[in-house]
């Protein structure tokens, strides 16, 4: 038995979906995305209670909602913390190579996130939803602003929409040339 190493699964768990919850209301404002619709609605929900007095400090700029990302460097930031507390039983670090890990592992983060939602639009495109489904909704309004550019780097090919495969490869390619795998 490993309690200690379940409780650790549980603990860098709810760090990792509050993560998320925060990167896509970061993501949502960003591409100003419908906060009417449900989906949207859940993550404001969730996110508001640290986000309000939190953005009394930091305000936004230029429509961008920095306390969100500031939020997400801090959870990053303590995670990373209690894994070095974890598997070094104190927390002596070095806090240029905390900072440089902590900016790394949001661009990981970040093109995971997208990689992942332009992946789910193709197979959401597959099986014909229902376009005015919420989580469509949500989904296309976020990887919206990746696939136009794409979009019009290729000639029309008879009804095919080849855009996710330059978006695809893109982040393959940063992925790979930053090392963030």
């Amino acid at each position: 038995m490993n309690p200690q190493g379940a409780l650790l699964f549980l603990l860098f768990l709810a760090f990792d979906i509050y993560i998320f919850l925060v990167l896509t209301r970061f993501l949502l404002q960003l591409v100003r995305a419908d906060f009417y619709n449900p989906v949207s609605q859940f993550v404001v929900k969730a996110t508001n209670p640290p986000l309000k007095p939190l953005r009394k400090l930091v305000p936004g700029y230029g429509g961008v909602d920095v306390a969100a990302l500031v939020l997400v460097l801090a959870l990053i930031l303590v995670k990373l913390l209690v894994l070095v507390f974890v598997n070094t039983g104190g927390l002596a670090v070095d806090p240029l190579a905390l900072l440089l890990a902590v900016v790394r592992e949001v661009a990981r983060l970040m093109l995971n996130y997208i990689f992942w939602t332009v992946l789910a639009r193709v197979i959401l495109s597959w099986v014909a939803p229902d376009p005015y489904n919420p989580m469509v909704r949500v989904v296309v309004q976020i990887t919206e602003p990746v696939m136009a550019p794409a979009r019009k780097l290729l000639p029309p090919m008879g009804g095919f929409d080849l855009s996710p495969i330059i978006v695809l490869l893109l982040i393959q390619f940063l992925q790979i040339l930053f090392g963030l795998h």
